[in-house]
């Protein structure tokens, strides 16, 4: 999971943020490795440690707002927060609303688990977080989808009966994959045009200057480095 334009009915929300003493950026916490929180209650993960870094490159002081997964764009858009960064796949429908940075991934995969190989993926039922690029796959499939707010209860879902699989990214799967009693069933999905951080379509400026950033370091191969430490497909 983008200055300043600024019409005057959002001057109060958003005026100066190029000068801005601090910027907020909102995640959702509960979507590991990209980002969770740890045993001191801190923001951590992937792109706790990629946001500080963009942060530093571009000479911002920055602070971590943790949101709901259902409501994290509609809260940016009300200046809850100045940009999301919480695995949020680049797509087209998510473009008529917010401004995305290049991405910080390449699409990976998305993968279903269930609790047996021979489970029906496409005449069965499967469960998917809301709002996100694999709830939508699993509705345009032929399986029943049900939705849920967080990832964790798509997995349990499975583990109890009530779903037959559950669709997610590869990378959240891998960890509960090799630790319980789900498998990988059929093939990896690509969807999206990969991951990036979205902005309000009003901050162009911030937007670049953390574009700027994140080419920085494609450049310098420190992306890929932190995608490796992570486990995270999609390097560059």
């Amino acid at each position: 999971m983008k200055n300043l334009i600024i019409s005057t009915a959002a001057l109060a929300l958003t005026a100066g943020m190029a000068m801005a003493d601090t910027v907020r950026l909102g995640t959702e916490g509960a979507y590991p490795p990209y980002n969770f929180i740890n045993d001191s209650g801190e923001v951590d993960g992937f792109e706790r440690e990629l946001g500080d870094e963009l942060c530093k490159r571009a000479e911002l002081t920055c602070e971590w707002v943790t949101n709901e997964w259902d409501s994290i764009i509609p809260n940016l858009l009300s200046g809850n927060y100045d940009a999301i960064i919480a695995g949020m796949s680049i797509t087209a429908e998510r473009k008529e609303v917010v401004n995305f940075s290049q991405g910080y991934t390449r699409p990976s995969p998305s993968a279903y688990a269930a609790l047996s190989a021979d489970v029906d993926l496409k005449g069965g039922v499967v469960s998917a977080q809301a709002s996100t690029i694999q709830s939508s796959h699993v509705a345009s499939s032929g399986a029943t989808l049900v939705e849920f707010p967080s990832p964790d209860e798509t997995v349990a879902a499975v583990q109890s009966g009530e779903v037959d699989a559950v669709m997610a990214d590869k990378d959240f799967l891998l960890p509960i994959v090799q630790e319980t009693e789900l498998e990988f069933v059929g093939d990896d999905v690509f969807l999206g045009d990969g991951i990036g951080m979205a902005f309000r379509q009003s901050d162009d400026e911030l937007r670049g200057k953390f574009d700027a950033a994140i080419a920085s370091m494609k450049a310098d191969g420190s992306l890929n480095a932190l995608l490796d430490k992570w486990e995270i497909e999609g390097k560059f």
